[in-house]
């Protein structure tokens, strides 16, 4: 019988025949939509009074697949509207979905669909990502499995995604184009192969980042304890746009402190690195160093080029190990026999092992140059070395350099230009850049990765794949060795191939990339995801680019957020896209955390081993008393929720409400269906629909609605709704648009609603301002919840003697025009009503103008001089007072 891996190929032509949805393979399962059901208006004419647990199942049956194949009706882009791209990041297809991918999706379906109802052209999509399994050659057996369960579960969840936009970067069609932007990459000098001190997991045995390995030092995957060993590896030089990617965050929005972060990663641009190549007793070795300054401009200075006692040049397979080595005194600064020729300046100066162990930064090795560093005056004259001072101080303060070349006479400020720009010109450094950044390390020694297209030649030396010959595709291999190395390097036929440029004979690159590679660029080919000719077309994601919104979790937004800058960077520089960065808006949601139980032996407890009858937690059998907390969601702590069990038991809508509704989304959600938030958002849906219920029983009295027969007070009554109504309608736009706080646009709905349920009947009944402020409530709350305000829309069209006209009644919920705030409301003195707070307990609220809202001095003023503050605050010893930056609420703190 076959081995798996002798099936590989197979699998991998299955994988890529079943995607693109080719016939007689698998066919993936096609719901027929279900005919009539109990309590559907839309199938009877007969309203169910009540919202029951019937009723939400049998509507969810209904409206699901009707909505399904509604989003699914695509048309071509109308560049004549505005477009909207928003983007969520992807799930690795290794396993189910949880609680965390809901949210995030969930958040980004709202979101799209309250854009399309603004007349919004928008891109929005799911991508399957090229991730490593804790058990390669098992990959593909389970990839396609899991593929076709997530999609079921995103079935489940009622999105709107445009599934056939969709991609996946571990095909060929996909990742050729990674492949095509590494040989650009190679082309511009911005990818190399050096030896390095990697992170070496040796169960999986392959390189781990430093932020794959956790606190303990052990593999995030496997949970082996990481080992220390050099390797010759790829990178991908990010440093060469550090400075450019640390600037262009000052002209992107607030990202919610992400933006710090970004720049704490790049660190301070204020020097780089120059090249070096390294002789020993005068002899050319044909090594390089690379060694960083921060003062470049003084770089015909140099005494020296220092390096760490950890240096590869003392520990790696370098010619010079063993003469660095004999010269080497550990705890002191050592003179070496190893000389470094600038290859820029063509100095030669003298390479020093230091007797510190940490340089700045992330450095390793740094140019000593005693015009602009103390320290280096000091070292170079302890070890009694040569060197020019070069820089001079003119009478007004103005520093000039003196003894360099043709920068001799210049400030230290255009040196440093001229310098740095001369370095790049000869590819010999010169990009401006921090001591902490390092360059971005690719190699993985897995077979389930982009193979890196490189042939290495003994006559040409490495050689990229012509593009022509792209993709470079993944051997079938029989079985892995498991003893270290890249699996790869096992597939002789693969390896062995003919150099692209002299046809002599040549092997293959046997490392692929790490899978961020893949990740780095999607957003651009999501624009233009069937393209066979070029990673993208230009000027399609010219139209689409940049993501209006990109929506995922905190943990990215550090190193993938930097890897999708860079190549954002790059491609604007290859000509291929005409904005630099990639994102506009940025919404890192918090964690879905579950409760867990733990001994005092750090042990987690399942749920059936937890006693909670008493006061505290204990162990069911031993009674130990147990350490509770809020934790990611993960099986390893038994804290997970099926995201399939809770629409079961819950329903989709509910679902989606409780998520958007418990926490703003850059918060955590601390997930307890006990709290308030989920009984909060049932009891809403049930108001909705009997809201309804109250307008379809008053309209089908028989009485026709007659607006002129409305006394003053109802009148007025009418008049606030109207107010209210507009004021909704301004504030849930801009919790859409703004800040993207959808639990206040829910409690903002949740009030709309409330005050229509208190509306007299005679108001129900002859009022257009309530039929209005019902029909607008059902517009809002439909991107959020889709199924129930479908149902409710479906018995509103079916009203007769309506009195509002602007609505499609036609048309589904979802197919409406967002509300438009009423002209004549903007034109009225904009009032917020202020909720006002002492010692945390609500007061009531008073009017404040618009313009004032948002100042803290004036709202406190406002509140004191006002009838309420005079009542309840007059007299009393005030410390201090806090307003809300996201809700209209003052809190007073007092001291009685």
């Amino acid at each position: 019988m076959a081995s798996a891996w002798q099936r590989l190929g197979f699998y991998a032509s299955l994988l890529k025949i079943q995607l693109n949805g080719g016939p007689d393979v698998i066919k993936w399962e096609r719901r027929v939509i279900p005919r009539c059901t109990r309590s559907i208006y839309s199938a009877t004419g007969k309203w169910t009074k009540e919202y029951t647990l019937q009723t939400r199942k049998d509507v969810e049956k209904w409206w699901h697949q009707r909505l399904k194949e509604q989003a699914s009706k695509i048309s071509e882009a109308d560049k004549s509207k505005p477009k909207y791209y928003v983007l969520s990041m992807f799930p690795y297809p290794s396993g189910k979905l949880h609680m965390g991918h809901v949210r995030v999706y969930t958040i980004s379906d709202t979101i799209a669909r309250f854009q399309k109802m603004r007349g919004m052209q928008v891109r929005t999509g799911f991508v399957y990502g090229f991730n490593p399994p804790s058990k390669n050659q098992t990959f593909f057996l389970l990839f396609h499995s899991n593929i076709k369960h997530m999609r079921k579960q995103l079935d489940r969840l009622g999105l709107c995604f445009s599934w056939d936009r969709e991609i996946t970067t571990c095909l060929p069609d996909y990742y050729k184009w990674t492949q095509y932007l590494f040989v650009k990459l190679y082309e511009a000098g911005l990818a190399y192969q050096k030896e390095a001190l990697v992170n070496w997991d040796p169960v999986d045995q392959t390189v781990l980042a430093n932020e794959q390995v956790d606190e303990h030092g052990c593999s995030w995957r496997s949970g082996a304890k990481v080992e220390q060993k050099y390797l010759r590896q790829w990178f991908i030089k990010t440093t060469a746009y550090a400075k450019a990617m640390q600037d262009a965050l000052a002209d992107l929005p607030e990202w919610y402190g992400i933006k710090g972060m970004q720049a704490h990663w790049i660190g301070d641009c204020v020097g780089c690195h120059l090249d070096f190549t390294l002789k020993v007793h005068g002899q050319a070795t044909g090594e390089k160093l690379t060694a960083y300054t921060a003062t470049p401009e003084a770089i015909y200075g140099t005494s020296h080029v220092a390096i760490s006692p950890s240096h590869r040049l003392l520990h790696g397979h370098s010619s010079l190990k063993e003469a660095l080595r004999m010269a080497l005194v550990p705890g002191k600064d050592c003179l070496t026999p190893v000389m470094a020729v600038n290859m820029l300046t063509q100095q030669e100066v003298p390479v020093v092992i230091l007797a510190r162990a940490d340089l700045e930064g992330s450095l390793d090795s740094k140019i000593g140059i005693p015009s602009t560093s103390s320290e280096d005056t000091i070292l170079a004259q302890t070890l009694g070395l040569a060197y020019s001072e070069v820089i001079e101080t003119l009478p007004d303060g103005t520093e000039r350099l003196s003894s360099s070349a043709e920068f001799t006479g210049m400030t230290r400020q255009d040196a440093f230009l001229a310098l740095t720009q001369k370095a790049r010109g000869k590819r010999v450094g010169g990009d401006v850049t921090s001591d902490k950044l390092k360059d971005w390390l690719i190699s993985r020694q897995r077979y389930w990765g982009t193979p890196i297209p490189i042939v290495h030649c003994p006559a040409c030396g490495p050689t990229p794949v012509p593009l022509e010959d792209l993709p470079v595709t993944l051997p079938n291999i029989a079985s892995f060795t498991g003893k270290g190395g890249s699996p790869l390097a096992m597939a002789s036929e693969w390896v062995n191939c003919s150099c692209p440029r002299c046809k002599g004979a040549a092997k293959r690159e046997t490392d692929t990339m790490d899978t961020f590679v893949d990740s780095a660029w999607y957003y651009f080919r999501y624009t233009d995801p069937h393209n066979s000719h070029s990673p993208f077309n230009t000027a399609v994601a010219d139209y689409w680019m940049p993501v209006d919104l990109y929506i995922g979790g905190k943990e990215h937004a550090v190193m993938h957020l930097f890897y999708a800058r860079f190549f954002s960077h790059f491609c604007h520089d290859q000509k291929m896209v005409k904005h630099r960065e990639p994102f506009h808006k940025l919404l890192a949601q918090g964690l879905i955390k579950g409760q867990t139980f733990r001994l005092p032996s750090g042990q987690y407890l399942q749920g059936d081993e937890v006693d909670l009858t008493g006061s505290v937690p204990v162990h069911a059998k031993t009674k130990e008393k147990l350490e509770v907390t809020w934790e990611k969601m993960s099986k390893s702590k038994h804290n997970g929720v099926d995201p399939e069990e809770v629409v079961e038991q819950y329903g989709i809508d509910t679902i989606r409400l409780y998520i958007l509704f418990a926490a703003p989304p850059e918060k955590d959600i601390l997930w307890d269906v006990k709290t308030d938030a989920l009984p909060g958002v049932l009891r809403w849906q049930q108001r909705l629909w009997a809201l309804t219920t109250r307008f379809i029983e008053a309209r089908a009295s028989g009485k026709a609605p007659q607006p002129q027969l409305l006394s003053d007070k109802e009148k007025a009554e009418a008049r606030k709704l109207w107010e209210y109504k507009n004021s909704v309608i301004s504030q849930v736009t801009t919790h859409f648009t703004e800040d993207f706080s959808l639990n206040s646009a829910i409690s903002q709905l949740m009030g709309l609603s409330s005050a229509l349920s208190q509306a007299s009947q005679r108001v129900i009944l002859h009022s257009p301002e309530f039929e209005d402020a019902l029909c607008a409530l059902m517009v809002m709350a439909a991107p959020m919840a889709p199924h129930i305000t479908s149902e409710i829309w479906a018995g509103l069209a079916l009203v007769p003697r309506k009195l509002c006209a602007h609505y499609s009644w036609d048309a589904n919920v979802l197919l409406q025009a967002w509300p438009a705030v009423d002209p004549e409301f903007l034109q009225q003195p904009e009032v917020v009503q202020m909720a006002v707070l002492i010692n945390n307990k609500a007061c009531g609220k008073i009017p404040v103008p618009q313009q004032v809202a948002q100042d803290q001095d004036k709202v406190h003023e406002f509140v004191l001089q006002s009838e309420l503050g005079v009542r309840l605050l007059q007299g009393r010893s005030i410390k201090k007072s806090f307003l809300s930056p996201r809700t209209a609420l003052i809190n007073f703190l007092v001291r009685d």
